[in-house]
């Protein structure tokens, strides 16, 4: 897997200060995307032990709240192959922190409910390793700069955990 950024401090993607890790590689090519260049599964840089190590320092400070993964597309099965490891060693070692991410699949697709190319061997645990999730394609007519943590109003900000174990897309409350 390649990323294209880390943004240490950031304020943008989720509630609180985090750490934030932009994958490359995105088939949902939305019109009006914001990074077009992450389509590219090989813009960027190698995803490396090293470049692990970097965001798991830069997220354990006491005032950072978690990580945020985005793109591309954190969901995509081969950056899920890459990213497991990320997220294992996250709440084996930052237990506190939680974990946000976003994806141009629908949390049906992901779990299961709704066929998708996105579901692999990874998917499950996955989702059962991330706190937040930001769900759905980007829509440029339902732009809308008001909303929190998201640019389309078909987007929904889902409380995972509750929405894994109710079996379905359970809204977080944003406060």
């Amino acid at each position: 897997m390649n990323y294209c950024q880390i943004k240490k401090n950031d304020i943008a993607n989720g509630l609180g200060v985090r750490t934030s890790l932009f994958v490359s590689g995105c088939t949902h090519h939305c019109k009006g995307c914001f990074q077009p260049e992450t389509w590219n599964f090989e813009y960027g840089e190698p995803f490396t032990k090293e470049v692990e190590d970097d965001i798991i320092s830069s997220v354990a400070p006491y005032y950072i709240a978690g990580l945020t993964l985005l793109g591309g597309e954190p969901f995509e099965p081969c950056n899920q192959a890459a990213l497991i490891g990320l997220l294992r060693r996250l709440r084996a070692e930052l237990p506190e922190k939680n974990v946000w991410a976003y994806s141009g699949y629908l949390f049906e697709e992901l779990n299961g409910s709704i066929p998708s190319r996105a579901r692999c061997e990874y998917t499950d645990e996955m989702l059962s390793l991330i706190d937040v999730l930001v769900d759905g394609e980007f829509v440029e007519e339902k732009k809308d700069i008001s909303l929190r943590f998201r640019g389309s109003s078909n987007q929904r900000v889902l409380d995972i955990r509750k929405s894994i174990e109710q079996g379905k897309a359970v809204l977080f409350e944003l406060k």
